[in-house]
């Protein structure tokens, strides 16, 4: 692992930032590069990871049927879409986007953080409720009672569910 320390932070400018690089073996994927940023003092954080081996845009799909399926494995790139379509959720790539590995119940947390934010941070009770409602369906997929897909899409092909049940297509680009 490789580790550049008291770099310059773009956001606080001061020399705090920690540039990382490590290279890691994930079975069933391949060598890759995970890359990350963190600030000590503003705490700004950015990651992202890069296959080492170039691959197809591809789209991965993934059925949750029970509580066992959480543990998958995930490899989601900065460049990947993430949907789950039967709540209505999906996370695109933008410049906050970040890559990480994980697995589907990492990913199914990370929507709830985003979901618990929205609630407790709007204005209107319309948007409340529907934040609510939405974390208590979140919650029975948690429990393996509410089937879900799990869509990533990735026109860097540095993505993947790692498992033999996911489905995987080459991604049409629009």
């Amino acid at each position: 692992m490789e580790k550049l320390e008291h770099q310059d932070c773009p956001f606080c400018r001061n020399k705090t930032l920690t540039l990382t690089e490590d290279e890691q073996d994930i079975p069933y994927f391949g060598k890759c590069y995970l890359f990350s940023m963190n600030c000590s003092v503003c705490k700004y954080n950015k990651s992202d990871i890069e296959a080492v081996e170039r691959k197809e845009p591809s789209t991965f799909t993934f059925e949750v049927k029970s509580k066992k399926d959480l543990n998958v494995r995930v490899v989601k790139s900065s460049e990947a879409t993430i949907k789950i379509p039967q709540l209505k959720l999906s996370v695109t790539p933008g410049p906050a986007s970040e890559g990480f590995v994980s697995n589907i119940e990492g990913v199914l947390e990370r929507f709830k953080r985003i979901i618990e934010s929205e609630r407790d941070n709007a204005d209107d009770d319309e948007t409340r409720t529907k934040a609510k409602n939405l974390l208590k369906k979140l919650w029975k997929v948690m429990l393996g009672e509410v089937p879900i897909k799990v869509i990533i899409e990735d026109p860097s092909g540095n993505s993947a569910i790692i498992s033999k049940e996911a489905k995987i297509e080459k991604l049409k680009v629009k």
